[in-house]
């Protein structure tokens, strides 16, 4: 018999970051600080608009670009937050999680051979999804000295006549690096130098710290060559209800739009109608999320600068990625060891790409309490190796 698996699907590598957090579901007393999933459950207030579409029947599909109601409530937050004014008719798509919005853009963007440039480390999705629309990959490996924000020069190095799409992974999954206004002017003028795409993936938007997110779209000149992506997961603990969305140009969205019909119909009801009431009635919900995930993030430095680990300060996300290289490890054989001498799974930085050898992912989308008793733990297994 023939072989019939895609070659282009046998290049694909698994999630590096699934690996461990179903290892440690099967071990006993184990602390899993490995998945980028708030701790918190959906406001009661969304959950029961969610409830309540159902109770009155509404079951059915919605046209496919989504609820129209839930477009406008997205055009007016992205107006008010950003000063971004999108057309919820044309501009707007809701799709099932930011995940498949990323993969529809790349899809809709790409031609054979067309090149992509990746700054990691970034999340896992980016290159499958990239590979799987026909493009090549241009890995851009970002730098710790430069708080892992990537740089106009870096940009310029990394392009060529085939480039035609940047990634811009803001604030960032694993590093919770952040792009401020200033950086981003800088890259958007190489952007517009060189006639490219740019794709945002901004769902960690509302998770900023240091000063309110600011989108690349909101820019001179770059709106009409962005596609902003951005959901519900992160910003209102709605991981579960699989919602997120893409705006941009008309023509770009349509052929999303179209690519939509034919795999997924329409994004879930129930979760639209839940959508619109977070996007009314949320701010104080993601008001009091922010601040909490800050405590945990300024606890964590300050248990990482108490044990001697060194780690950048990240201003955005949930995530801290700590250095390792000095224990003489990999980032790989540390996570393992640290899992089955200690039982704390975080997750090895080359998951996000090779440029994450020597550093691990922290999530703090969990208790203080839980993060007490994993830092325990990561601190015994640290004094117990000498640094390199």
């Amino acid at each position: 018999m023939r072989d019939f698996i895609s070659d282009r699907v046998k290049t694909l590598q698994p999630s590096g970051i699934r690996r461990f957090f179903d290892i440690v579901s099967e071990m006993k007393d184990a602390i899993s600080l490995g998945v980028g999933e708030p701790d918190f459950d959906t406001p009661w207030h969304i959950r029961d608009e969610g409830i309540y579409s159902l109770e009155k029947g509404k079951t059915f599909y919605t046209s496919n670009s989504g609820l129209l109601e839930l477009r406008k409530e997205i055009a007016g937050y992205l107006d008010r937050k950003q000063g971004l004014q999108y057309d919820p008719r044309n501009e707007t798509l809701i799709t099932v999680g930011g995940s498949e919005a990323i993969d529809l853009a790349c899809r809709a963007i790409l031609n054979s051979g067309d090149e992509v440039i990746i700054p990691q480390p970034s999340y896992v999705s980016y290159e499958p999804c990239t590979i799987m629309a026909g493009g090549k990959s241009v890995i851009l490996s970002l730098k710790e000295e430069n708080e892992f924000r990537l740089q106009p020069e870096e940009l310029e190095e990394h392009i060529s006549e085939k480039t035609k799409l940047l990634i811009l992974p803001y604030p960032n999954n694993p590093t919770g690096a952040i792009m401020e206004r200033e950086d981003l002017l800088k890259v958007a003028e190489v952007v517009k130098k060189h006639d490219l795409f740019v794709l945002s993936d901004e769902i960690y938007s509302e998770l900023s710290y240091r000063e309110p997110h600011v989108s690349i779209a909101s820019l001179p000149g770059m709106k009409e060559r962005t596609i902003l992506i951005n959901g519900f997961s992160k910003a209102y603990a709605m991981t579960g209800w699989r919602l997120g969305y893409a705006c941009g140009p008309a023509e770009i969205i349509k052929q999303m739009t179209k690519l939509h019909q034919y795999c997924i119909m329409c994004a879930p009801t129930t979760s639209q109608y839940a959508a619109i009431e977070a996007l009314k009635h949320g701010d104080r919900d993601v008001e009091e999320m922010r601040s909490a995930y800050n405590e945990r993030r300024r606890f964590l430095m300050n248990e990482f600068e108490e044990m001697g680990l060194s780690c950048f300060e990240p201003y955005g996300a949930f995530y801290v990625f700590p250095r390792i290289k000095e224990f003489g490890m990999t980032s790989e054989d540390f996570c393992q060891t640290l899992l089955n001498e200690e039982k704390v799974a975080v997750v090895p930085g080359t998951a996000f790409g090779e440029s994450g050898e020597g550093f691990v992912r922290i999530s703090y989308a969990y208790s203080i309490k839980n993060l007490k008793t994993a830092l325990s733990r990561i601190k015994a297994f640290l004094k117990r190796r000498e640094r390199h």
